[in-house]
This record gives C-alpha cells, structure tokens and sequence, in this order.
C-alpha cells in the first residue's frame, strides 16, 4: 500500500467520505498465483515469484486498497505450523493443516510455540524482510502484522466441531487451549512489528466467531482479540466472513476499527450493530458475482450496493469476504470503474 492509499484508509477510519468511495480487496494465495499465472507451490517456494506476483496486481489495479497487502503466508498452514502440525502442500491446491490434538489429554501437551524459530513463521518473516526493499522501491509499503486468530488456529488444531464440542463440555480446558494460542499469536504480532517498522496495523481472520452465541463469544472470543488488539497501531482489522450478528455489536469494545464481512449481511444492518463506529469493507457476493459473474453482473451488483446505503462513511467497497479463486482483471476492473462512474 502505498503512503496515499494508506493516508486515504486513515481517513475513511475517522469518518472522512472519499469521493468515489474506496475500494479495496483483501488478496492472498487463493486467488493471487492463479491470477498471476503461476502454481500456488512456486507462490509459496519462491521469494521471487511471490514478489512478482503482489507487484503485478498493485501496479495492474493503482487505485485499489489491498489488504493486508503483500501478505506473506503458506494459507492454513501457517501458524498451526508451529505447533508441528503436519501440513499437506499439493502443487496447485490449497494447503492443508492436520490435526495434532486426537484427545484433550494433548493439549497440555503442545509446546509453548516461538515465532523467530518455530514451523513456517521464520519463513514468512524472512520473506518479509529480504522483499521489503523491493516493496518500498515500487511506492509501498508493509503496513500490517497478520494471523489467523486464536479460534481459527485452535479449530485446526483439533478440528472444529470438536473445539466447538470442547467449549460447550469441558470449558477450563478449551480456556488453556485459546490462552495458549493466544499468547503465541501475540508474540508473532509484536514481532512482525517490531521487526518490520513501517507496519501500523493488526489484521486478524477468524470465522470461528460466527459459529457462536453471545454467551460462548463473551466467554471464549471477546477477551482474546481484545489483548490481540490492544497494540499501539492505528488500524485493527478483523475478518469474518461466517455469521457475524452476535459479535459485531463488539467490535468497537475488541478495539476493531476496521471490518470485512461475509455477503449474507448488508453494510445498513452493521452500522447499526457497530453503531458506526467501525470502518466496514464489503459486500457483493465475492463467488457468484465477482468470480462466476459477468462484467455486467459485477456492476450491477455495484451500483445495487453503492445505492442501497443510507450512509457512505466509514465504508470501502469490496466483495463480502477475501478475493476467491477465479475473479478476472475484467471483473475487478468493472467493479472500480463502476464505483468511479457511480451515480451515472
């Protein structure tokens, strides 16, 4: 992202309305290789390659936000990785953590992960750190510290329904679980930031939230993405694109500033949940519009969303949820071009 962009996100967060509207995307290994014409293996095994790929789309789309913005990852792999999960790398499919907790008894068994030395992390800071010059001498920069969060992590962990199952049923030990999860993610944060100062934001992905009531999310939610986001930076980003009714109402008190949403919600109903006080970004249906749709589709859909909001601050506009897999240059171009048109 480059300095303007960045000045613009800030402003749009304290309520400033920018006209056209901005949009912006959150971009990562489901969608980026592809669209780059390249394996999603050689996108993970390839410092270059990755490089290639991130420049490609700022410079193919300058005008477009997107987050986190050259995010260095090895998808569901990355932070269970350090917990020595096994992870699965098929050459151009997705990854795929395996479970390490079989039985409660394991949990107190996992280590006490380190960032600087433990599974992909390492990785993923080193490719940060040697592509960084070549980052800043396009114009941007790395402005985020990213994981997944505590509850994502742990449904990976032991798989979801069993965590789900272990909150309900034996909830001491799911507390130990996030509370040891949550304090490795926090040590991964703090060191992305520290090592890397450009950074002035947390994004954090969690759609395990959605699977909750307001009790459990009171209980097993809320408290860890508050100590998560209580950093000195000026954005904390969240995603969760599951169900978001029960928490949203908290964002404010988790210190979330900024907000992507699944499409099943529109932006009128959460400004009034978050009682707009949250910057929100979202929300045509990112598969079967902006992936399966025509260009015609995906500015329809546009113009749909752009007009069916009762108030335009605090708002960037994008797909409810990350990029999927599939969307093409002419569907994205569509989008943009259909807001800077927009009312025409």
């Amino acid at each position: 992202m480059t300095d303007k962009q960045w000045e613009m996100l800030l402003q749009t967060i304290n309520g400033q309305v920018h006209h056209p509207l901005p949009v912006g995307f959150i971009i990562d290994s489901p969608w980026l290789p592809n669209w780059s014409g390249i394996r999603i293996l050689d996108y993970f095994s390839s410092d270059e390659e990755w490089l290639q790929a991130n420049l490609r789309a700022v410079n193919t789309f300058p005008d477009i936000l997107f987050l986190p913005g050259f995010w260095s990852e090895f998808g569901m792999c990355t932070e269970p990785s350090a917990f020595g999960v096994r992870c699965t790398f098929p050459p151009d499919e997705f990854p795929h953590a395996h479970r390490a907790v079989l039985s409660t008894a394991d949990i107190d068994r996992l280590p006490s992960p380190d960032p600087r030395t433990d599974g992909l992390l390492p990785f993923v800071l080193n490719r940060l750190t040697r592509s960084r010059p070549g980052i800043e001498k396009a114009g941007h920069a790395i402005r985020f510290a990213v994981a997944r969060g505590p509850l994502n992590v742990a449904s990976y962990l032991m798989g979801t329904t069993d965590f789900l199952t272990l909150m309900m049923v034996q909830p001491e030990t799911a507390e130990r679980l996030l509370r040891k999860i949550t304090s490795y993610l926090k040590d991964w944060l703090h060191l992305q930031m520290e090592t890397i100062s450009s950074i002035d934001g947390i994004f954090l992905l969690d759609d395990i939230i959605g699977f909750m009531g307001e009790q459990e999310f009171r209980s097993f939610g809320l408290p860890y993405f508050k100590e998560l986001f209580d950093a000195d930076v000026a954005v904390k980003f969240l995603h969760n694109d599951a169900s978001c009714a029960v928490s949203a109402p908290f964002l404010p008190e988790m210190g979330v500033n900024l907000f992507n949403m699944g499409f099943d919600i529109s932006l009128n109903e959460l400004k009034v949940l978050t009682q707009g006080r949250v910057t929100l970004l979202g929300n045509i249906p990112p598969r079967d519009v902006l992936a399966a749709g025509h260009p015609s589709d995906v500015a329809r859909a546009t113009r749909e969303l752009i007009r069916s909001l009762g108030d335009t601050s605090r708002v960037v506009l994008s797909c409810g949820g990350g990029m999927p897999p599939g969307v093409s240059s002419a569907n994205i171009e569509a989008f943009y071009e259909t807001v800077g048109r927009y009312p025409d």
